[in-house]
Parts: structure tokens; sequence; C-alpha cells
């Protein structure tokens, strides 16, 4: 455990300059406060106060002033600032100066999922696969047309070039205390994919937190431009963060998912589970496919889930049983293949733990899985299955309409992100793209 002596001894010893204090807006970016060192007994003392009035989803100007008060497990030392810059990072959470938990921040709505889960006995873990593309930057930081930095696909053996952007990539990760399991070249030209080691959901959402940044900063360095959208070119697939998930006893953490007797190694507790984000899906899909631009992957992209529907070998569905080897039951997880690297990391791991919850608590019965097998001896029974939204506006739609996932976000943050999220929507319906002009300026 971090304390605040431990920090304080950190900072002499490695000559920090600056104490950079990260928070998150509701849709997932990345905030930030640079302090002078000489200020981080105040702040370990007392939080450090900012004005909260134009972050995005945080509180109208009458109620401006805001606490950060920093997770000093988070304390990490940047590696791409010079020496004589040398930074340490803090992820904050967000208080109100009477030392209330502000309703408006993400990390905190993970917190409170977090404890609700813990009142019925349980933790949880996650694990993502982020997916995301690199390009050339071009003369004068100009991207367009976007140009991949490679012409390889999935798992190739690519450039020397390519290999070692990879390698930068996982050595930066690592030097920031994120664990990664594997790097890979994914079907797209120029898309990658890296593998997190699985860890409590808070952990897990801090790391993607920090890649994202983190993987930017090794880009831009190397002349290339690294994107989480979900598609940037029509041509190419999209990019997923698919999510490993499982609950374990809070107690003994064993995984309470395992059943080795059940024909997908499947015990109720995790049939309930799985029921529940099939029932809340499309509602979940708004926050774990925020952009308009998502609904250019879901339903479309390849591999990307159609039908709200489970299996363990059928990569349309939404959520996948991966198989375990003989004597790793404690690995037993679901797998949910919708959310992409654009989400808010805390608001995606707070809604799918809570839809997952409801189906334990309402002991849903769990639909039968539809595998790539039956598919084309029961064609009947996937015209009658459920779909994914086919945009931004049906998602949000359905958000509006499902009080289990409101409630998991709370009214705050609900309400603000509804909005925000909606004047989004219009605002790109209201666009004429270029493809309009091409099919029917000259025929009409």
């Amino acid at each position: 455990m971090v304390t605040k002596e431990n920090l304080l001894a950190a900072i002499d010893e490695h000559k920090i300059k600056f104490i950079n204090l990260w928070f998150v807006d509701i849709s997932g970016n990345v905030k930030s406060i640079v302090i002078p060192v000489r200020e981080a007994e105040t702040l370990l003392s007392s939080g450090w106060q900012f004005d909260g009035s134009s972050i995005e989803g945080f509180a109208r100007a009458a109620e401006s002033d805001m606490v950060l008060v920093p997770d000093l497990s988070t304390f990490v030392i940047l590696p791409w600032d010079d020496e004589e810059e040398r930074t340490v990072r803090l992820i904050c959470n967000v208080q109100t100066p009477q030392g209330e938990s502000f309703m408006g921040d993400p990390r905190t709505v993970l917190i409170d999922a977090l404890k609700q889960a813990e009142k019925m006995g349980y933790s949880y873990s996650t694990g993502m696969e982020l997916e995301f593309f690199l390009f050339h930057r071009q003369a004068d930081d100009v991207l367009m047309p976007l140009v991949p930095h490679d012409n390889v696909s999935y798992f190739d053996l690519s450039t020397n070039f390519t290999q070692s952007i990879r390698r930068k990539m996982v050595t930066t990760l690592e030097d920031l205390g994120i664990c990664v399991d594997s790097a890979h070249h994914e079907i797209g030209s120029g898309q990658h994919e890296i593998d997190f080691h699985y860890n409590n959901a808070l952990v897990s959402a801090d790391h993607i937190l920090t890649a994202r940044i983190a993987l930017k900063s090794v880009a831009q360095h190397n002349q290339l431009h690294c994107t989480f959208m979900p598609r940037p070119r029509m041509d190419l697939p999209g990019s997923g963060m698919h999510t490993h998930q499982s609950l374990h006893d809070a107690g003994t953490g064993s995984n309470v998912f395992s059943d080795p007797e059940n024909e997908y190694g499947l015990s109720e507790t995790a049939r309930y589970f799985l029921a529940g984000q099939l029932y809340h899906a499309r509602a979940m899909c708004a926050v774990l496919a925020p952009l308009v631009n998502s609904y250019k992957r879901l339903r479309t992209s390849v591999e990307a889930p159609v039908y709200v529907t489970w299996a363990q070998i059928n990569r349309a569905a939404l959520i996948r049983v991966p198989g375990n080897m003989a004597d790793q039951e404690e690995h037993t997880r679901l797998e949910l293949r919708c959310p992409d690297p654009s989400s808010n990391p805390y608001l995606a791991s707070a809604v799918m733990l809570a839809a997952g919850l409801d189906g334990i608590r309402q002991r849903m019965v769990l639909s039968e899985p539809l595998e790539e097998a039956l598919l084309g001896q029961d064609r009947a029974r996937l015209r009658r299955a459920e779909v994914l939204p086919n945009s931004l506006g049906e998602a949000l739609d359905a958000l509006s309409q499902d009080d289990v996932i409101l409630s998991a976000l709370g009214p705050h943050i609900s309400s603000s992100y509804l909005r925000a999220k909606t004047h989004e929507y219009d605002e790109y319906n209201r666009q004429v793209t270029p493809w309009e002009i091409n099919q029917y300026l000259r025929r009409y």
C-alpha cells in the first residue's frame, strides 16, 4: 500500500519536478493539472481545488468549485518526460469542497458500482484487448489522406520498424506499471492489438486510460498518429475493445463463474450475469460504443458483433465464452465484444457490472446459445434474435428507457451524457457529406 510518506520519499529519491493530476470527463477524455513538486505536501494533505464549470458533464458555474483527491496507488513516473522535467502522474477522484464524492466523476461511478458488487459478496475483474490504428504523419502534422504505416495483416511478422514500434509501446506500458500479456498485428493494415493482464476492474480502467495516452505519445515520437477511433476508414476493419470479465468471491478470491460440470463451464451465477448483460445490451451500447462512428463498426465490420446472443464459437455473437484448458477453471470468463476503444473505461465497466448484477438479483433465465454450427440449421431463430443498435441515436433511445443502466450512471451523469450525446448525434445528422454531394447534386 502506497502511503503519503512513501510517495514523498519517492519524489525526493527520483528528483521529481512536477506532479501531473489526471481525471476524466464523462466522455473519457483525460483532463490534467500540473503543479510544481513544492506543492506535494499540500496536495497530499488537502487535495487540489479547481474550477469544474468548463469540464463536460461537470458542474454549473454556480457550483464550479471541485477538489481533486489523488489515488496514491496510481503514482507513476511518466517515462516520456526529460530528466530536468521529471513528472509523476496521479489519477484523482473528484470531490466537493465539503469532502463528498462528486456524482459527476466517472471514476467514482465505477467505485460505487464495485461497492455494490462487494455488498453482494463479489469482486469484479476485467481484462481488455485494445485495438488501434497507426497512420503516417505527413509534413506539418497533416494526417489526410490516412495512410496506414504498414501493409500486413493478422499475426503477420511485419517489418522491423513495425515490430520496433510495438516493442516500444509495450516497454512504455511496462514502465508505467501496466502488465501486458501480448501484442500483435490485427487484420487491417496499420492495425494493432495489445492485450492487458487481468485485474481488478478499477485498475484495468486506470490502465486503459493511461495506455491511450502512452500509445499516442510513443506514436508521436515516431512520426506516427495513433487513433482509437472505432473505424477511421471504410475500407479497413473497425477497432474494438473486447472485454473479458469475471466475478470472484470477495472473501476467498475464487472465481464464482466456474462450474466444470456445466457444458460451457458456467456456474449458475455466471449464467444469471450473462443473461443480465444480454437483457441490458442495447442500452449499454450507448456507453460501450459511444460515438457516431462506433456504428460504422458494429454490425458491419469484420468480427464485430451483430446479434444480442451468446456462444462459444460465433464471432457475430455479443458475448463469447472462451474455452479453458484442463485444470484452468479459475480462468472462466465472459468476453463482451461490443465495447470499442473510444469508450470511457470507468463508465463502461460500471454499466457492464450493473447489468450483470441485475441478472443475478433477478435470477434472469439465460437463452440458449447461438453457435455458428446452428446458424445454417435455424435461420428462423436468427431472424427472431435481437440485434444491436444500428446507430448512436437508437442506442441512446434504449439507454433512456433502461432504469438499471441509468441508475448505474447516476442521475447527474446520465442526464449530462444523454444531453451531450444527443447533441452529437443531431449535429451529425445535419451534416451534408461528400458522398451525398457526389450521389445527388447532379442527379436531382
